[in-house]
């Protein structure tokens, strides 16, 4: 059997024992599935909106009526002059409290908690997108990984022929004690190199788990995703300054921001509240106590006039919030065209590595069997048969890699212009979010009602 038929054997039996058969192949759109429904970071990031629309309720509590019902019953009893007494007392009342006016603070906190509603959901989205690319990361450090496994095994088995080749040329004095001592360097180089590819699969398949929430079967690196790239540079920054979950949520932040800076500054206007109460009361004693009912209203008008500088170090404080989320939003949007560029720039570098390395792979394998020609006519040396060798592994390592580079590009690109989530990718799932959620509680009022479990 020829050097080249061992080799193809060998990387089919590889892949064969690592890949499974072709019923358990695994996609990347069947790892983003499973993926998006297991992912923590989602759930938790769905539970944090939750928690944030439940500020909206909080704050128009501030304007609504308080009502609140007491009873409470008392006995009383006593000895004195040898004469027994007692008494009972039953009181029952309503109170009722509102506060009409606050100079537009509540008015604002409902803004801001709003706002900062919105930015929760859209930092779901952006907790999707994190979630999905860490996900092709790992997929296709897997795939990548038992790519190099096999070829890296495929050198191991080179090297061994070629110190098998060596040794019978010692013996029928073709060849020297060097070519022999080279050639087992090399297979010793190239066992180690193979066994460092073992474990960076290991390692790349727990992390595989941990994104994916199962074991990696038999990848797959085609997909259908890059129509969703636009055609330009220019219209991908476009599209990411206006869509991207990131720039959206400093788009919120800005809000609440301005919101909480008119809430600090209602602070110093007046606040009107209302109060009222009504009870009735029944007693019983050996004197007898007659029944009563009884309630009261009250309005108070409040203005602050000094509050140790509270007031004015809280406007202060709210202005530089407000300062502080334009900055942070600036910044977003410089970090969001890098990330558009460089995932851009990314792709083309593939693209490159790509063609040059499919060019040196074919020019290495042609290389390699040229030399061992040469080398068995005597023109040429095992030392000779190694370096090309060593040459071609590298060129087919960097076509791996670059192929991987490439996948990763075009889901970072998605990824940067806002287009990584399960909706744009069209994943067979239910989308997560919070809206529905919010929406039903901003219903104040149903605490008087039977409240849906969530």
């Amino acid at each position: 059997m020829s050097i080249r038929v061992k080799l193809t054997a060998s990387a089919l039996a590889i892949a064969l024992a690592m890949g499974g058969t072709a019923a358990q192949a695994q996609s990347i759109t069947q790892a983003l599935t499973a993926a998006y429904s297991y992912a923590p970071d989602l759930q938790a990031a769905v539970l944090d909106a939750k928690s944030r629309a439940e500020n909206i309720v909080q704050a128009k509590s501030r304007k609504l009526p308080t009502i609140g019902a007491s009873v409470n019953g008392t006995y009383n009893w006593s000895i004195a002059g040898g004469q027994f007494q007692d008494s009972t007392s039953l009181n029952a009342g309503l109170s009722y409290s509102q506060t009409l006016f606050d100079n537009f603070q509540t008015e604002a906190q409902i803004e801001a908690a709003r706002a900062g509603a919105e930015a929760a959901e859209y930092q779901i989205r952006n907790t999707e997108q994190n979630v999905l690319l860490n996900v092709v990361q790992a997929y296709m450090s897997v795939l990548s990984d038992r790519q190099l496994v096999g070829l890296r095994q495929e050198n191991v088995n080179f090297y061994t022929t070629q110190l098998s080749s060596a040794r019978d040329r010692l013996e029928v004095g073709e060849g020297t004690r060097i070519d022999v001592a080279q050639a087992n360097a090399r297979l010793a180089q190239g066992q180690a190199a193979y066994q460092a590819a073992v474990n960076s699969l290991e390692v790349s398949e727990a992390t595989f788990q941990r994104y994916v929430g199962q074991a990696p079967r038999d990848l797959q690196s085609s997909h259908s995703f890059a129509r969703l790239i636009p055609n330009s540079l220019q219209s991908a920054i476009a599209e990411a300054e206006s869509g991207h979950p990131a720039i959206l949520t400093a788009k919120a932040a800005i809000r609440a921001a301005q919101a909480g800076s008119d809430a600090a500054q209602g602070a110093f206007g007046p606040t009107i509240d209302v109060t009222g109460s009504i009870g009735a009361s029944d007693g019983t004693s050996r004197q007898g106590t007659p029944q009563a009912v009884s309630g009261q209203m009250r309005l108070n008008i409040s203005v602050p006039i000094y509050a140790g500088g509270a007031l004015g170090s809280g406007v202060r404080q709210a202005n530089l919030d407000q300062i502080r989320s334009e900055v942070d939003a600036m910044s977003i949007y410089d970090q969001i065209r890098e990330a558009v560029i460089s995932a851009w720039a990314g792709i083309q570098n593939a693209d490159a590595q790509i063609q040059a390395a499919q060019s040196a792979v074919s020019a290495g394998q042609e290389v390699v069997n040229g030399v061992i020609q040469e080398r068995d006519l005597g023109t040429r040396t095992t030392l000779d048969v190694l370096n090309a060798q060593a040459e071609l592994i590298s060129a087919r390592e960097g076509l791996i890699n670059a192929s991987s580079s490439k996948v990763i590009a075009t889901f970072s690109l998605l990824a940067s212009i806002g287009r990584l989530t399960a909706g744009d990718l069209g994943l067979p799932v239910q989308t997560k979010t919070a809206v529905n959620y919010t929406q039903e509680v901003e219903d104040v009022w149903q605490e008087l009602r039977v409240v849906k479990d969530e």
